[in-house]
């Protein structure tokens, strides 16, 4: 039987979809460094320990599936039936043996693969909704899932770190998370300047606290993953505004 490849052509969705499988390689090794016993322990996220990222991870694999079946099908399938039953599951899942979460994650990641690989170029425009209430097309899951995958190698707390993550993760991120800033109209005036990019991104109408590092360091901070590398002109780093 000849190989299955994905049915995509746009080259822009193709590279979407590699970071995110690159994404998913790199959970999966920080996640195969921890021993079944170090699953108990904390993650970065305060009130989850490692079990909840770990199930978390593979459930939302599960939830991007049902959007690209719902893609492929024209039938509406949540991401989740409500935030209520995503917490939910969460905690169930954090209380599965460690082999079980091992497997959901593996697993689940197989599937979504699979949906991606053959789901019609046509259906990629489709559109769904995420679990925020926002419509998006489908081309759209393979950041969602990005960003899941990178950020919560991180939150894993075994030395995962956004300086590991590709460049085009990076950049987007500070560009999503300061856009949803502005958007809200909410939190702090700042003049972000990432030492390693030719740029300058601008939070607020009159911004007074400026910000270095590089790229990677300032988007752990806009992601409220730690302050490493980042240097304020008010000399403290201020909290940053929420995000998600």
């Amino acid at each position: 039987m000849p190989a299955r490849h994905d049915l995509v052509v746009d080259p822009r969705l193709a590279a979407s979809l590699l970071t995110a499988r690159r994404g998913t390689a790199y959970f999966s090794r920080k996640l195969a460094e921890l021993s079944d016993d170090d699953f108990d322990a904390p993650s970065l996220l305060p009130g989850w320990s490692r079990r909840h990222i770990i199930a978390h991870v593979g459930y939302n694999a599960r939830a991007l599936t049902r959007l690209i079946e719902w893609a492929a099908t024209g039938i509406e399938t949540p991401m989740y039936g409500s935030p209520e039953q995503r917490a939910q599951e969460i905690a169930d899942g954090a209380t599965l043996k460690s082999i079980a979460l091992r497997h959901l994650v593996s697993h689940s990641n197989v599937h979504l693969n699979v949906e991606w690989r053959d789901l019609a170029e046509s259906a990629w425009q489709a559109e769904v909704r995420t679990a925020q209430g926002r419509t998006v097309p489908a081309s759209e899951t393979p950041w969602m899932r990005s960003r899941e995958v990178w950020i919560h190698a991180v939150d894993l707390n075994n030395g995962g770190s956004f300086r590991d993550f590709p460049p085009e993760v990076v950049d987007r991120l500070l560009k999503e998370i300061t856009g949803t800033w502005r958007q809200r109209g909410e939190g702090l005036d700042l003049v972000i300047n990432p030492t390693d990019r030719n740029l300058s991104i601008a939070v607020g109408d009159k911004p007074a606290v400026g910000l270095a590092g590089t790229a990677a360091d300032l988007a752990c901070w806009a992601a409220g993953r730690g302050t490493y590398g980042v240097i304020a002109t008010t000399g403290e780093v201020p909290q940053q505004p929420r995000w998600l």
